[in-house]
């Protein structure tokens, strides 16, 4: 009977990488899109920063990627530190361990498949802009730079981060192990 608890708890413990880096792939597409707003406001209240007479006002687009980082973080954030808590609450130690086994099976190969195919898209894009497949400005160059714009939060964001999910899940369920009971609380 406990081990149904423990089997459901990999399983619910294996999902919740891939709903966190669903978070971190749509904060890094919102607050580029935020940033990409103001670029075209600057461009088109000062035509002179085309030019090069004037020079934009790199401050604000710093501000805007620091505060929409930072605001963007905060789902991803309290899903990790509170998941384990809410989950080893309601359905106990057992369970909460395979809810961990889960995640940190799930977060190992979701973190290298993440590094790997966004490395494999940059360097995509690289090789094409030596002169292969058309070099710039072909068909192949455009797909490969949207391509590397996908594989970029890939890389650079959900890759390292579920590293920090699984050490944060993993701390968090051990400080708060005591009061977590044995089974689960419906079973009493």
């Amino acid at each position: 009977e406990v081990a149904a608890f423990v089997l459901g708890g990999l399983i619910l413990g294996a999902m919740i990488p891939y709903v966190f880096s669903s978070l971190l792939i749509r904060a890094v597409g919102r607050t580029a899109n935020t940033l990409v707003m103001e670029i075209r406001r600057q461009f088109s209240s000062n035509p002179k920063i085309l030019s090069g007479d004037e020079t934009p006002d790199y401050q604000r687009c710093i501000s805007i990627t620091a505060h929409g980082g930072l605001r963007q973080m905060v789902l991803p954030s309290i899903m990790a530190v509170v998941t384990p808590i809410i989950f080893g609450l309601i359905f106990g130690r057992y369970a909460l361990g395979g809810f961990l086994v889960g995640a940190l099976v799930s977060c190992a190969q979701l973190a290298l498949y993440c590094a790997n195919s966004g490395g494999a898209m940059d360097n995509a894009k690289k090789y094409i802009e030596e002169g292969h497949y058309g070099g710039p400005g072909s068909e192949a160059h455009a797909a490969s730079v949207i391509g590397d714009t996908v594989g970029d939060p890939l890389k650079d964001t959900v890759g390292p981060s579920l590293d920090i999910l699984t050490k944060l899940m993993s701390v968090i369920a051990l400080v708060f192990a005591s009061l977590f009971p044995i089974t689960p609380i419906f079973m009493w």
